[in-house]
Parts: C-alpha cells; structure tokens; sequence
C-alpha cells in the first residue's frame, strides 16, 4: 500500500509535470526527439534496384521502391532510438513479396541479413539476426509487435528478400523509453556552460545533455526487458513490480544493475528529476533480498545475478538507497525499507577480516574487470561509502547508537585500508594485498569517497593520469580497454581532490571522443570499447570477440551529468530533497556557468561569472523558500549578499536560506581549482 507521504510527492510531481527547466540555448543540445514518433533523417545507403529512397527520410513522404529481390534502404534515424516500427505498403506486384528489417546503433554493422547482436554475443555477430515480414505482404499499416522492438539502434535496413517489386512509405519509429512522460524534451534540469579553449565551445553542454539522453532511452516499462534467446530477440520480459525501471542499456541488457545506478541515479536526478524509475528499480532489488544472510541480488531478473555473487554490487545498491532518499526525501520509504537497509550493511560487516581491518570480498564479481575479491580497494571504498552513508540516514531516523557504530567502524576500515593498500612510490593505491597493479575504480572510488587524506587525493588524481591515451583512460583492471564506468568514477575522483582542470580533460578527451567518433551513434555514450577506439570491448572478457554486442547507450558512462552540476556548477544538495544544499563551483578556467535541477521542495538554480581577469566572481542562486544552504566562492575578496556587504567563514564560505540571491566578490587573488 503506498504510504501518504509518497503520494503527496507524487502529486506534488504530477502537478510540476507541465514546468521544466527555463528555455535558453542550451535547448540546442538536447537530443531527446519532440514527439514520440520519429522518422528517419537521410538514407545511410542503397543497394539494387531502390527508386525514390530519399521519400522515406520525409516525415509522411510519398513512397520509395524496391523493385527486384535483393535490393535494399539502410535508413539513418540520426541518433540513438528505440521503439516500435511501422510502415506503409502500397503496393506489391506478387504475392510471394517478403520483406526483412535489421537494426544496428553503430554504422560499422549496417548489414540487410544482420542486426547487431543485443540477445547474446557471438564473435560472427550471428545470433540476433533480422525481423522477417513474410509473403503476403497485403497493403496497409504494418506495425511491429512489441515482443520484437528494438531498444537500441540508429540504422534500419529494409530489404526485398522475395517478389519482384514493393512499393513502400511512412517508416516511423515509436518511441518507447520514458513511457511515463509525455514530453521527452521537457528536462526538469539543465546546464550550460562556454568553452573557449575548444574547438567546439559548447562540448561541455553537449556532454552533459548526451548523458541526460542516455538515460532517458534507460528508462523502460517493466514488462519490456530483455529474455536472453539463442537466436533472434525479446524484449517482452518482465523485470521489475512496477514500471518504469532504470536499466542499464536501451539495447541490452534491458535488465536492473545496481552498480549502473550509482551512475546513472544522479545523472537521472540532475537532468530528469526522475525518481519514480529509481524507486521502482530499487524495490525490484530489495524484494530479492536474502532474509537469511542479508544479501542483495547483484542484478534483477531475467540475469538474476544471485545475492552473495556480488560484494560490489552490493554496495552500490544501498548507496543507490541513500541516493534516492537524499534526492527525494522520501522518509516513508526509507524508514519501510530501513530493516532491510541494515540487515545490508551488516552483511558486509560481517566480511571484515578482525586481524586485517578490511573486508574480506567474497563476492568478487563485479561490472566486467578482471580480478577483485579478497581484501580488494574497490568493495572497501564502497563499504566506506555504505557506512557513512548508513550514518546520515540512522541519524534522521533517530538510531544515533547505530550512526555511531557505523561511523566508529568506518574510521577504523579508512585506516586499515590506507596502511594496507597505499602505495607510496606509485602515490596510489593497489588493487588488494596480493597485487601491484592500480586500479582505476578502486583508486577513483578511494578518493571520490573521501576514503584517503587531502594529499594522497592529490597524488591519486594525478597518478591516474599515466593511464590516459588518445581516447581516454585505459581501465589497468581490464588491460586494453575503456570502461565509461570507472571512468565516471574518475571524474568524480579528480573534482573531489580539487583539480577540476584535470576532470574536464578527462570530460574532453573521452567524453569528447564517445560522442564524436564516428562509430558511435553520436548522440548517446557507449557501454566500453578498446584503447585504440576499436568497439571489441571485453572482446576476450565475456564478450566472445563480438564489437557488435557493446550497449552504444549505457547509462553507466552518464558521469559527467551529475559531475558537471555537482562540481562546475557546483551545486548539491546536503540534506533531503534539498532541505540543506550546497553550492561550491570549481570554475577550472570556465567563464561562466549555469543550470539547475528539481527536487519535491521546487527549483534549484545556479548560474555563475568570472572575470577574465580570474580577480571578480558573481553568482545568482535561487533555491526553494524553507531551504537553507552554504555558498563557497572560489576567490578570496570581500563579499556582497544582495548588495549588502556579509562577513564570510574561512574568507569564503557565505550562509544562505532560501529565495534569490546574487553574491558578488570584490578584486581578489583566485585559487586554483
């Protein structure tokens, strides 16, 4: 039965759903479609007979021919879609007319006998095939069945397998992700920032809405999840108790991943304020709960990755917990699921090593790296994480004997996890006792964490930088590849130790990359590829060697989305639903900056100006009346608060409430972020 208080939320959103985030040109980059059927923008190529094909990138357009069998339309939706197909025959001349449809993201794969491999993989890209229409053809309106839809692609491909002559019209796509909102477009945050030392200035805000689209074509119905076959697809499983869920790819794996979502849940809350998909993905998590050991399921169904198999995933799905409980402030469900929270958290401790300090992973598997289990950085980091996060929550509800366990325990395993893994020569951690490889999730989620002093942040963030090359960071715990994942993390990791420079050349480099590259659907962030850009991903780590089968819209490479409105921005919130929140902007050479985001209590904006000079700062915050909250400024100098001059703790820090504020610092020296 839903509890008062979620209703209200609910209703409170219901009535805010007309009201998104203020129109200005960051519209430019939003990639999500205006309606819900959308049309092929140009035709990507032709093979045989084909007449008037160029019809068919027409909204509504007259027809286009296939006059022999054999021949062929690849058409281009000009970015990631994903839906149901329909289309218009007018007319065949014979009866025997069939007629197949194949669908891939990349246009490396455009192929009329094959679509790129979403059910398993297979190094032939062989498994999933082509829908076929079969003879008779008839006339009229064909439409897809929902069972088949593709959730992922870009190029659709029509070929005239059998008959003479087709004669067809109206190619659309319905679009199926976010099937709970009606205007795809109607983002309930946003953000906009110039860079005038790139070529594209306005990459930074194309990454951002690049991630926010990502996530969105995530967001399914609970019904339509992906059942692994060995040839063909479906997508009519059922994955969760109530729609919609976050999963972890449009294309596949169409399933809840509770690691994804300690991305991709921030990501939705800064640019969707989506959180009725969170909820649901995490009652999906906690309703697979072992009673009896207190472990959570690594995935939700149909993978069904079993409670015990994960000690990583885990972990993220209580921080996923706290996340939707900071972001929503919905009290109710935390305090209804709050048994089960801490039945989580005890399974974890009871994985701590007395002699050692640290937990002992025995559930090593994690989001694809190689390794882990044992006394690894990675599952420590994140039971850091748990704790404090567990803390927080304990003390809102009134359990301040439980908070203070958590936090005595915690003080404890940052200890033991600095004296046991640091690495000092390398100025980074190891991955675990055994090894002397250094991992980039583990050292990212280390000091994104705050699980390490000030300087050993500073020597992590610049310590990872050895593993970049020209199209981003290399993962050292998968050995040739790219993980968006991990990489999220380090993005985070860099802000955290305070060297936003260094963050947005990561952004640059490899986000920069994912969305311009021309193997990508260039408008959503793939899954993984290889440090040569090459799409053979996991190639000979679960993958089979087939390039086809990587996600090009994974929610777990949205990092920069929630990153940049965290640390650019610089705005969070601090306490639920933003009754506290913080505003602390690292401007990392940036001229200016804003955006915002939505919480059940209202709207959240920041926007910001530096002088070229670097030596004046003004900044306009708005936050919903009720609300209180902490301003940092990123220049030393003396400060204004609408006009009125304000002493400042520690040269910087000036105390808000809410309502619409504009702070201004005289000339000053800037620090460097």
């Amino acid at each position: 039965m839903m509890n008062l208080t979620y209703l209200t939320l609910i209703c409170a959103s219901s009535l805010r759903a007309a009201a998104s985030a203020p129109s200005g040109p960051w519209d430019d980059f939003n990639y999500a479609p205006s309606s819900r059927t959308v049309y092929p923008t140009s035709v990507y190529e032709i093979s045989g007979d084909v007449v008037n094909a160029d019809n068919l990138a027409i909204p509504e357009g007259d027809s286009a021919r296939l006059s022999s069998a054999g021949s062929w339309i690849a058409l281009d939706f000009g970015r990631e879609v994903g839906g149901i197909i329909s289309m218009k025959f007018d007319s065949t001349t014979s009866d025997d007319a069939s007629v197949t449809l194949a669908f891939t993201e990349s246009p490396l794969f455009v192929n009329p006998a094959l679509s790129d491999d979403s059910s398993i993989s297979a190094p032939n890209m062989s498994v999933d095939g082509v829908i076929t229409i079969p003879a008779p053809l008839g006339s009229g309106l064909w439409t897809q069945p929902t069972g088949t839809q593709r959730g992922g692609f870009r190029y659709l491909t029509i070929s005239l397998v059998e008959g003479d002559s087709l004669t067809l019209s109206n190619v659309s796509c319905s679009i199926t992700f976010m099937p709970h909102v009606d205007d795809l477009r109607g983002y309930k945050g946003y953000f906009y920032a110039t860079d005038p030392g790139m070529e594209d200035e306005d990459l930074l805000t194309k990454i951002w809405y690049s991630g926010a689209y990502t996530i969105q074509t995530n967001i399914i119905a609970a019904n339509e999840g992906r059942v692994q076959v060995r040839q063909g697809w479906n997508n009519s499983g059922t994955i969760g108790i109530a729609s919609p869920v976050i999963v972890d790819g449009g294309k596949r794996d169409r399933t809840v991943w509770p690691g994804d979502m300690g991305i991709a849940g921030p990501a939705a809350f800064v640019a969707l304020d989506d959180l009725v998909s969170i909820r649901n993905s995490l009652d999906e998590i906690f309703s697979l709960q072992d009673a009896s050991t207190g472990g959570l399921p690594c995935s939700g169904p149909l993978i069904s990755c079993a409670a015990g198999r994960s000690d990583t995933y885990h972990a993220w799905s209580l921080i996923g917990a706290y996340n939707y409980w900071l972001h929503s402030g919905d009290t109710d469900w935390i305090d209804t699921n709050w048994e089960q929270f801490v039945a989580g958290v005890a399974y974890l401790t009871a994985k701590v090593d007395t002699g050692a300090g640290l937990l002992n992973a025995t559930g090593s598997k994690d989001w694809g790296r190689l390794g882990g289990g044992g006394f690894s950085l990675s599952p420590n980091a994140l039971y850091y994480k748990v704790l404090l996060n567990g803390a927080d929550i304990a003390n809102a509800l009134g359990d301040a004997n439980t908070a203070n366990i958590w936090l005595t325990n915690a003080a404890s395993l940052k200890t033991a996890l600095n004296d046991a893994l640091w690495d000092e020569d390398a100025g980074l951690f190891f991955d675990n006792t055994t090894t002397t490889l250094h991992p980039q999730d583990g050292n990212s989620l280390a000091v994104w964490f705050n699980a390490t002093s000030d300087d050993r942040k500073k020597r992590v963030s610049e310590g990872l930088t050895g593993n970049w090359v020209d199209v981003g960071a290399v993962a050292p715990e998968l050995p040739d590849n790219v993980a968006p994942f991990a990489g999220s993390m380090e993005v985070h990791a860099h802000f955290e130790a305070g060297e936003a420079e260094r963050a947005l050349d990561l952004i640059r480099l490899q986000w920069g990359w994912m969305l311009t590259t021309n193997v990508s659907v260039q408008s959503t962030l793939l899954e993984g590829y290889t440090s040569n850009g090459s799409l053979l991903y996991r190639a000979d780590a679960g993958y089979t060697d087939d390039a086809s089968y990587i996600s090009h819209a994974h929610g777990w490479s949205a990092g920069p989305t929630p990153a940049l409105t965290a640390y650019v921005l610089g705005l969070s919130v601090t306490e639920p639903a933003g009754r506290a929140f913080r505003v602390q902007p690292q401007t990392a050479g940036l001229p200016a900056a804003e955006g915002g985001f939505e919480t059940p209590l209202g709207w959240f904006g920041v926007s910001w100006t530096m002088d070229e000079d670097g030596a004046g700062f003004e900044m306009n915050v708005t936050a919903p009346q009720g609300t209180n909250g902490v301003a940092v400024l990123p220049v030393d100098g003396e400060v204004t608060v609408d006009g009125a001059a304000v002493s400042v703790a520690d040269g910087r820090e000036v105390e808000l409430e809410g309502g619409a504020h504009t702070i201004k610092t005289a000339p000053a020296t800037p620090y460097r972020h």
